[in-house]
């Protein structure tokens, strides 16, 4: 069965592998090599991020809140956005004229939590965010590279 290396040549694998075990900083590595070393199980995954983009309804905000800082999530990102999925705006009545509105107000959640984390945030979301209507919203899930807390330098899980 071939080595799979993740577009890496051989030489470059084999000079990553030998950074992971002989204790040198990842960031020597590239970060495809980094990806390469988790996936070949060289790496610890306790080092493992994800990212949770979550866009729900305004008014689902605060229950959101509460039910992530129930499963012990501290920090949270809050932006808001406009946009339509299915729901696909509505029509309204302005002075006696009628007009369309394409987009619709949501909120936008970003958090970032180590992998033992996923699960409890995704289920906290889904379940203070649903209404059982159109539109209730949608969460994406993305794999982070790294982090770095600015103050202190600190990185990966330690600064999340």
């Amino acid at each position: 069965m071939p080595v799979q290396t993740c577009g890496l040549s051989h030489k470059l694998l084999a000079r990553s592998a030998f950074c992971a075990f002989s204790g040198l900083a990842r960031d020597l590595l590239p970060a495809n090599a980094a990806r390469c070393l988790l996936a070949a199980g060289l790496e610890s995954k306790d080092e493992a991020m994800k990212k949770i983009e979550a866009i729900i309804k305004p008014f689902k905000l605060d229950e959101v809140k509460e039910a992530l800082q129930e499963v012990g999530l501290q920090g949270i990102t809050v932006t808001e956005a406009k946009g339509f999925g299915r729901q696909k705006g509505h029509t309204e009545l302005y002075r006696g004229a009628e007009y369309v509105v394409d987009f619709l107000p949501k909120v936008k959640i970003e958090i970032v939590i180590g992998d033992d984390m996923l699960d409890k945030a995704i289920d906290a979301i889904r379940r203070a965010a649903q209404t059982g209507r159109i539109g209730d919203g949608k969460i994406f899930v993305s794999n982070i590279e790294e982090a770095i807390r600015i103050r202190t330098g600190e990185s990966g899980i330690d600064a999340i």
